[in-house]
């Protein structure tokens, strides 16, 4: 009889536990599907908000520099409420990923479901409440000190230009974010010169940042170009030619600078400016922050996107027109491309436009397969990362990105603007010879990794020789500067 009511009581206490056990589950689900849902809708509030402050000019600091801190907010939470989801897949025991798992075990080596334990798949973190309640809590902050810019906001001029309907239209045919920077640059370019000689603004920033998209997309405002009779475009090594008697009235002029230049030069070519009009403005642009010195206003600096942003801008564009929520699994992978990527504005153009190509998990797999053979190899010869290799244009050995077996496919820095003009070669994108490889040209090509649908409408290409030519030795840059037989 004891025993019977022994295991009785034991069947009891279990079932309480187990009761206990669903009801605290139940009740975490549900306050994450509240916490998650109440993000999504202050996302959509913020965006908002963002969207139309890019459609109107903000002459004030002060609401700039809340623009600032709302955008930051915004794709940090973008990038929070994603992780969270991906979370989601692999606590589920992943019924969206592990019907793929022969797929992803290609990329990650073991079953996704041991990934769990471990970093796996873009290190995330499986008990992230944490961070989708402080995204929450850090949004809701700024958010709750937006109603005097909202209604600021609406008081500012309107810009003339229309949106596209579609937001991979928009991001692929306009400048992405900076939305803070566009506005001091279009201030400083409307606001009368208060020293009576033209007013000089430095833009400093590292390589392929965004500088002279940024110059460009601000000329294409149309109250900018009514307020300048043209715009000129020097460097370093013809800006001391600016011709006094053909050139007339208010002038927008731009010079990129690639190292430092001499008091003197500068002040011959400053007072050349002034003579013409003293309502001119001047823009440097360069990666030299010692000529922050010629600078009248404060500079502008340009730095990488932040995390959040480069995600954002990543997964807008790698899915293109198509919704993101109906590729649950391909989610998971766009973390791997961004770790592999290097925040590079090129390398996440040209990228995307070759996984839009095909939105399925084999494909996109076999793209990160691909460019991970290609990065260790590279940084194995070069002792760069490959992202590295491509900001700067150095070599590049590509073949491993091709569908094996493959010829060797060497990526040469591009030609001069003479050695184009004296020798006319095939020119194919790298998303069409890595869908078809049989497009390749027998002899040598340019190879165009990227070409920007805005101004100033870069074409970003590599000299590809001939396969006859691979084994010939070519001296690449590395750390030690030796020769290296491709």
């Amino acid at each position: 009889m004891e025993a019977v009511l022994s295991a009785a009581a034991g069947d009891l206490v279990n079932r309480f536990l187990s009761f206990l056990i669903n009801m605290y589950s139940y009740i975490a689900w549900s306050e994450e599907k509240r916490v998650e849902k109440r993000l999504q809708q202050l996302l959509l509030r913020a965006h908002t908000v963002v969207e139309e402050a890019d459609r109107r000019y903000i002459t004030n600091s002060g609401m700039l520099q809340q623009l600032r801190m709302l955008s930051r907010a915004m794709y940090h939470g973008y990038y929070v409420l994603d992780t969270f989801k991906c979370n989601q897949l692999i606590k589920e025991g992943s019924k969206e990923v592990m019907t793929s798992a022969s797929f992803a075990a290609t990329y990650f080596g073991t079953p996704l479901k041991r990934s769990r334990a471990n970093t796996g798949i873009g290190n995330h973190k499986v008990d992230d409440n944490y961070d989708l309640h402080r995204a929450l809590l850090k949004l809701e902050s700024v958010i709750s000190n937006m109603t005097k810019f909202v209604i600021l906001l609406s008081g500012c001029e309107a810009m003339m230009f229309r949106r596209p309907y579609d937001t991979y239209l928009y991001v692929d045919n306009f400048m992405f974010s900076r939305q803070t920077e566009k506005q001091q640059v279009i201030n400083f370019l409307l606001q009368h010169n208060p020293l009576g000689s033209p007013s000089v603004l430095p833009i400093i920033g590292g390589r392929l940042v965004g500088k002279k998209t940024l110059v460009k997309h601000v000329w294409n405002d149309e109250k900018v170009r009514s307020h300048f009779s043209s715009v000129l475009y020097f460097n370093g090594d013809n800006f001391h030619g600016i011709d006094n008697e053909s050139t007339s009235g208010r002038l927008l002029v731009v010079v990129t600078f690639v190292s430092d230049v001499g008091d003197e030069k500068w002040i011959s070519f400053y007072q050349a400016v002034t003579s013409i009009c003293t309502e001119s403005k001047v823009i440097i642009i360069s990666r030299m922050e010692s000529l922050e010195r010629y600078g009248t206003v404060k500079p502008i600096h340009l730095s990488r996107l932040e995390d959040g942003e480069y995600r954002y801008l990543f997964k807008t564009l790698a899915f293109g027109s198509a919704h993101a929520e109906d590729h649950p699994k391909l989610t998971l992978l766009i973390e791997e491309f961004i770790k592999l990527l290097g925040g590079s504005f090129v390398g996440a153009y040209s990228v995307a436009n070759i996984l839009r190509r095909d939105l399925s998990l084999r494909f996109w797999l076999s793209m990160l397969n691909r460019y991970k053979n290609v990065a260790k190899i590279n940084l194995s010869m070069f002792g760069e990362p490959l992202s590295v290799r491509f900001r700067v244009r150095y070599p590049i050995d590509f073949t491993d990105f091709l569908p094996s077996p493959a010829a060797p496919l060497h990526l040469m820095p591009p030609r001069t603007e003479t050695e184009v003009s004296g020798r006319k070669l095939p020119k194919i994108r790298i998303g069409d010879i890595i869908v078809n490889p049989s497009l390749r040209p027998k002899g040598d090509f340019d190879l165009v990794t990227w070409e920007s649908q805005i101004a100033p409408y870069t074409e970003f290409s590599y000299h590809v020789p001939s396969s006859a030519q691979q084994r010939r030795k070519i001296t690449l840059r590395r750390k030690r500067d030796t020769t290296v037989c491709l």
